[in-house]
């Protein structure tokens, strides 16, 4: 009898990063089930990462851009070429736990009403604590990892629903992208899936946090650390296309005071790190898009008959901004520190 294709492919970016590559691809041929494809779609590496795949790892398939074409434009060409009904996406950084892709097969066949999934992320070093148990919104227009930097406890040891998934390490039905479309290519990295998981959201589309499918997530790898100028130029461009591509007029509206506490305590971030100038060509490379995307728009209504009602998707971003506030407060108070200003956000605004 002819063995079944596999049900999952797994797609993992690269940009250099050969040795967190290789651990990776180790990790992943010590999984309990070997039925599975394997991605690598580099972005112009030249540190020897395409030859570490042709010499150790035969079964890889590899997909190659001649430039850094960023994030969102690697794991689309991956996604189009994929072979396979499941697409596991997974940044490099990532080591995977030996019973990982079981539990994520067996969470298809348990939440068929789900077309996505969030994997648990563990930090590396310190591996009882969390880097990610699903992903919740601010109105401000990013997304919050909940959980990250708390320790692993039973609140997070158990399935439930969530708002989104972090595309570092999650599971996307074809479906999903038939639906939603792909991952936006100009935002290059960082917050092009807090922008899907509003639109998959907006559709209809619910996410599921599996508990038992673990990784062990380096972070910022590749952009090597978590503040620099690269991710904060980044990161207040992407703030502001995630909020005018997702949310209409009326929500602008009825969300501005939450938006403009966010975008000030953003703007004070900066400045206490030292990134004004990184800030500031944020903003400045924001305007082009902004204006194509406000001389495309059309309204909401005038878009797809599957789309929520406008209050049924504003309850579900306010539902989630609770529960990232929580699990801020839950952070914070864990590591010794108050909540006075987070106690009179979540009084004023939730």
């Amino acid at each position: 009898m002819t063995a079944p294709e596999p049900l999952i492919e797994i797609v993992i970016p690269n940009w250099n990063g050969r040795e967190l590559l290789e651990k990776c691809l180790l990790s992943l041929r010590a999984q309990t089930v070997s039925s599975f494809y394997v991605t690598v779609v580099d972005n112009g590496s030249t540190d020897g990462s395409c030859e570490l795949l042709a010499r150790t790892f035969p079964e890889v398939r590899l997909l190659r851009f001649d430039y850094n074409s960023g994030f969102s434009v690697a794991v689309n060409h991956g996604i189009v070429n994929a072979r396979a009904p499941w697409l596991l996406l997974l940044n490099n950084d990532m080591e995977v736990a030996p019973d990982c892709l079981e539990q994520v097969l067996l969470a298809v066949d348990r939440y068929p009403e789900c077309d996505f999934f969030a994997l648990k992320m563990l930090a590396f070093h310190q591996r009882d604590r969390l880097d990610g148990a699903g992903e919740a919104v601010l109105r401000g227009g990013v997304g919050y990892r909940l959980g990250t930097q708390e320790a692993d406890r039973e609140y997070y040891r158990q399935d439930r629903r969530c708002f989104g998934a972090c595309a570092g390490a999650a599971l996307y039905s074809r479906r999903f992208f038939g639906v939603c479309g792909l991952f936006d290519p100009e935002f290059f990295a960082y917050l092009e899936d807090v922008d899907i998981n509003f639109r998959a959201r907006r559709l209809g589309l619910c996410c599921m946090y599996i508990a038992g499918a673990v990784v062990f997530h380096i972070g910022s790898a590749s952009s090597g650390s978590k503040i620099n100028p690269f991710t904060i130029r980044l990161s207040t461009r992407n703030n502001l296309l995630v909020l005018m591509k997702n949310f209409e007029v009326m929500l602008l509206l009825r969300f501005f005071p939450a938006i403009v506490v966010y975008q000030l305590a953003w703007l004070l971030f900066c400045l206490k790190k030292g990134m004004l100038l990184p800030y500031l060509h944020g903003l400045r490379e924001a305007a082009p898009p902004l204006l194509r995307l406000f001389r495309q728009r059309r309204s909401f209504a005038e878009q797809d008959g599957a789309l929520l009602p406008r209050a049924q998707f504003a309850a579900l971003i306010l539902a989630a901004e609770e529960e990232a506030v929580a699990s801020i407060m839950a952070r914070r108070t864990a590591e010794g520190k108050g909540n006075l200003l987070l106690c009179c956000y979540r009084r004023l605004f939730l």
